[in-house]
């Protein structure tokens, strides 16, 4: 392209040398091409209006669901007044916010944006409120630039029939470069030229891309339409927001306590924790169950591994040590019938040591 610039300012130098033409067209080609470039760039670069994401779920809109107590809820959608119309404020999962009315998440960037418009592949951007400005500018320029290459080519080759008396297929033999610019300029034209024409529209009518699709199919109301004039002054002129990202802030890394997650198969026994014990009751009959809260078991009870201890009923009884380890092969039937041996023998020794015991035996047991 930059040729075929090259090539008609020397022809247009020479046609109108008292104008100095061809220096004014190389200079206008030079400058557009660079504003387009300069558009590109801060469309890019600028921060499109990223809202901060939080790293905890707002405290204040905690709520407990009676059937699951220990799951915190959210109320989904919270409601502003606009213009006097009720706007949706949709909680965000990934960013933990309640986005702002006409701020939606981009999934491309995994953000959310304020007036969210579109994520623009071909910038490597999301469009939104803090560089749709610079995105119509840029669209509408390379339009421009595509109609102004376009036409100039096309005037080449009109210099081209006049100086030789050619016709128009002589002097695109002469010339075939013109010919194939003009073709990739015009086809381009379409693509941001349409665009330029939607954003048009967008931009009169106060919405966004995303927000006329969604208008459209659910014949929800523009309430942030204010007129032509307004809507125009709002979008193309007025101030923009300061970032609410700072890009040299030092990210500042949470300290993350990690619980760990251990199962009875590979705890050893001097570093499980430390429970506290069921109370043991005297009753000697439910000593199943009294072994089945210490969560130990034997094979035999020896003198070295009973403790005296005294019931309600003033019966001195053994209970196996709790640092005792026990085997874990015994069955259920083997251990009642050991802690029935052990509910007779005691009983025996309470009948001699007491006769009222003697006339009453069932109250041992």
């Amino acid at each position: 392209m930059w040729w075929k610039v090259d090539l008609w300012t020397r022809h247009l130098i020479h046609i109108f040398p008292a104008y100095n033409a061809g220096y004014a067209i190389l200079a206008a080609t030079i400058g557009l091409t660079i504003y387009v470039l300069l558009l590109l760039f801060l469309t890019s670069s600028q921060d499109p209006g990223i809202v901060p994401r939080n790293s905890h779920p707002p405290v204040e809109e905690f709520s407990y669901d009676a059937s699951a107590p220990h799951a915190l809820q959210f109320p989904r959608v919270k409601e502003v007044m606009v213009n006097g119309v009720h706007v949706k404020m949709k909680y965000c999962e990934t960013c933990m916010i309640y986005r702002p009315p006409r701020c939606s998440h981009c999934s491309k960037c995994d953000n959310c944006v304020e007036r969210f418009d579109h994520h623009c592949p071909w910038v490597g951007q999301c469009i939104g409120e803090r560089n749709y400005r610079y995105f119509f500018c840029f669209v509408a320029s390379a339009a421009v630039l595509c109609i102004y290459v376009c036409a100039m080519c096309g005037l080449y080759i009109r210099l081209l029939m006049n100086r030789g008396h050619y016709s128009v297929g002589k002097a695109i033999k002469e010339s075939p470069a013109s010919l194939a610019v003009m073709a990739y300029c015009f086809i381009c034209f379409w693509f941001v030229g349409g665009l330029t024409g939607f954003h048009s529209y967008l931009i009169v009518t106060n919405k966004t891309t995303y927000e006329n699709i969604k208008y459209k199919y659910s014949n929800q109301p523009n309430v942030y339409d204010h007129g032509c004039v307004l809507n125009c002054h709002e979008v193309l002129c007025k101030k923009r927001k300061p970032s609410k990202i700072n890009l040299r802030a030092i990210v500042q890394e949470e300290q993350e306590v990690a619980r760990p997650q251990t199962s009875s198969s590979n705890i050893r026994e001097d570093e499980a924790p430390h429970r506290p014990r069921a109370k043991v009751e005297d009753d000697l009959e439910m000593g199943l169950d009294i072994l089945k809260t210490t969560g130990r078991r034997t094979d035999k009870f020896s003198d070295e591994e009973l403790e005296p201890a005294t019931g309600s009923n003033g019966i001195e009884y053994r209970m196996p040590d709790s640092e005792t380890e026990i085997p874990v092969t015994r069955t259920k039937t083997e251990i009642f019938n050991e802690v029935r041996d052990l509910d007779l023998s005691v009983s025996n020794g309470a009948q001699s040591s007491s006769p009222e015991q003697e006339q009453h035996p069932d109250k041992l047991c």
